[in-house]
């Protein structure tokens, strides 16, 4: 009876143990080296699909609305929502078709931007210096508080933008303001586009017959209060948009690593991502 006593207290004890621990980094099948190893890949693999699938025409242009297709600058939208949603105010602008091709023309800047992409991010990558992997492995971003019960499936990705966005801003800006400048098979450039675009806006807005209906809907109680000009950087919105629908892909590719490592036919994506994996399930 004591012999059994002492059995269930030490299985007491190993349970209570076992609950206890992280048995992904108390119980370590990989090295904290290889987990690096796997992240960087990860990223790696990440960047060069983003980079190929955005390249292509239409790759922003046709994207995700809401996290990859470049919208209008803030101030251009909310002109063309206050034009469009008054029929008086419409009729005297005509600017719908020069809204769309700013669209479609810094779309198909930053598709061309793209493959510029790759190399600028791909030094990133080799030279970041991770130093929680483990962490992110395990879905935590660093110094993210508010996600630190949850498991995010895009920490690398999180991490990667948390230590480089900036420096990558920088460096990504040129190839964006480049081809922002040349004709791209529109029949005009993103920055000519949107020069005619604000010409346009700002002379109509000033003529006597827009400021003859503004005054005459002020008096009968539809006022509409039009912007004096639209001044955007556009250089300066455009690489920002585009970085971020990079960001957007790389992260989907990192939830399609996590989800199943296994289609990847990379070594230390299967062993590190195979491996949290199968801690999970």
């Amino acid at each position: 009876m004591k012999k059994l006593l002492i059995g269930i207290t030490l299985l007491a004890v190993i349970f209570t143990s076992c609950d206890k621990l992280d048995p992904v980094v108390d119980n370590p099948a990989l090295s904290e080296a290889e987990v690096i190893e796997g992240l960087k890949k990860a990223l790696e693999i990440g960047v060069d699909s983003a980079v190929s699938e955005l390249h292509l025409i239409n790759g922003y242009y046709h994207g995700d609305v809401n996290f990859v297709k470049i919208p209008l600058p803030q101030e251009a939208e909310q002109v063309r929502q206050l034009i469009n949603s008054n029929s008086t105010l419409a009729s005297l602008f005509h600017l719908d078709e020069k809204f769309e091709n700013v669209v479609k023309s810094v779309n198909r800047a930053a598709e061309t931007a793209a493959t510029e992409a790759g190399p600028v991010f791909g030094n990133a990558i080799t030279s970041l210096s991770i130093t929680e992997g483990w962490d992110i492995l395990n879905g935590k971003v660093p110094g993210n508080a508010d996600k630190a019960d949850n498991f995010d499936s895009t920490a690398a990705t999180s991490y990667l933008r948390n230590e480089t966005y900036d420096t990558l801003t920088s460096k990504f800006a040129p190839y964006i303001n480049t081809a922002l400048g040349q004709d791209l098979g529109l029949g005009f450039s993103a920055v000519d586009a949107w020069n005619t675009l604000t010409s346009a806006y700002n002379t109509t807005l000033n003529s006597s017959v827009v400021q003859v209906a503004l005054t005459s809907l002020a008096l009968t109680g539809n006022s509409v209060n039009m912007p004096n000009a639209i001044e955007t950087d556009l250089g300066v919105f455009s690489t920002q948009k585009a970085l971020n629908g990079l960001f957007f892909k790389v992260g989907e590719e990192e939830k399609k690593i996590r989800r199943n490592p296994y289609e990847w036919a990379v070594d230390i994506i299967q062993k590190v991502f195979g491996y949290i994996k199968e801690q999970f399930e």
